[in-house]
């Protein structure tokens, strides 16, 4: 169910109407609740938007005041959390990660919320989370039962079950885009979840958008070795092993088809793999093509010579890509490219 945490108001300068609306997604005494965050442009009509998962809370986008601070649990990090709770101090500290009057002046709204909200990010997250909400009591999970992105990418459906009846939106022209684990979540939402027109992977790298197979930056075995409660039991067997996974993660880029895709890298974030991610948006573009899109437009390529684009030259038709100059994180130049990707295939 749904509730109105914060009522509408007028905000930036009059640019956009802002409000908080609470998800209450499980029963029991202490259920799963998410705090979406909502900015819809000033101007009356039905509005596209992008949907995103946030890391560090609902008042880490903005400098606003009075945007509600988290009670949820936080890792501790100064400047931002406490005791695993967030503080005053934390307003506004990855407002470089959301340039809301450029996304708002250009039409779209935006809808967000605290990854913490559906599980902590943290191996006993889901215990509170909605992975143990959903659990049989007394069953432990099988090795093929779902891990914290998977949660998170229900987050979003959730969201969009929302969205849909949201009448400030056209719930037809909605974007899930999300940035380095979040980016892995954005991919698997869309590949659950066709209700988003589009998907947008921003430094996902492995588990996301980059080739398993290159064991390159974050092999498998490192992102296991992380974050086990991230994936399923059963991935653990291609820690080191990669040559024996059935699949890699063009394959997760394809199954957005034909809905159109942007995969993102920096030239700095050799972690995250950009030439892995390029290669996966290439090798998914056989499953457009079956659709009668063109994906990059580079179907026809020796996989030995293929070079990343030079920085900030972004390409693609259904499949986008570009590489910005820098290192791991989503900036205005990423947020540039994905409003103009939107308006090319949204039809603003």
């Amino acid at each position: 169910r749904a509730s109105v945490v914060q009522a509408p108001n007028s905000v930036l300068g009059g640019l956009a109407t802002r409000r908080v609306v609470r998800l209450t997604l499980t029963q029991g005494p202490e259920p799963v609740t998410a705090d979406l965050l909502i900015y819809t442009p000033a101007k009356p009509g039905k509005h596209p938007a992008f949907l995103n998962i946030n890391f560090l809370g609902n008042q880490t986008i903005s400098m606003e005041s009075d945007i509600p601070i988290s009670t949820k649990w936080f890792a501790d990090r100064p400047g931002i959390a406490e005791n695993n709770r967030a503080t005053e101090a934390s307003r506004g500290a990855q407002v470089r990660r959301y340039p809301l009057e450029s996304i708002l002046s250009r039409g779209y709204g935006l809808v967000t919320f605290y990854r913490g909200d559906i599980e902590p990010d943290h191996p006993e997250g889901w215990k509170v989370g909605v992975r143990g909400k959903m659990q049989p009591t007394g069953r432990a999970f099988a090795t093929d039962d779902w891990g914290a992105i998977s949660a998170w990418a229900w987050g979003l459906s959730c969201a969009m079950d929302y969205i849909e009846i949201d009448d400030l939106f056209d719930a037809g022209k909605v974007v899930v885009i999300g940035h380095s684990r979040l980016g892995k979540t954005a991919l698997w939402a869309s590949a659950q979840d066709q209700r988003f027109a589009m998907a947008i992977s921003n430094c996902s790298g492995s588990g996301g958008a980059a080739l398993a197979r290159r064991c390159f930056g974050e092999t498998v075995e490192a992102s296991i070795r992380q974050f086990p409660y991230w994936y399923c039991e059963n991935y653990k067997q291609y820690s080191k092993n990669e040559a024996a996974l059935p699949v890699d993660q063009h394959e997760l880029i394809a199954l957005t088809a034909p809905r159109p895709v942007y995969i993102a890298s920096a030239s700095e974030d050799l972690w995250s793999d950009p030439k892995g991610e390029l290669l996966a948006a290439i090798n998914a573009q056989p499953v457009y093509a079956l659709f009668g899109k063109t994906g990059l437009g580079q179907l026809d390529f020796d996989p030995n010579a293929i070079r990343l684009p030079p920085p900030e030259r972004p390409l693609g038709e259904t499949i986008g890509y570009h590489m910005r100059t820098g290192k791991h994180d989503i900036l205005k130049y990423d947020w540039e490219q994905y409003l103009n990707f939107a308006d090319r295939h949204l039809g603003r």
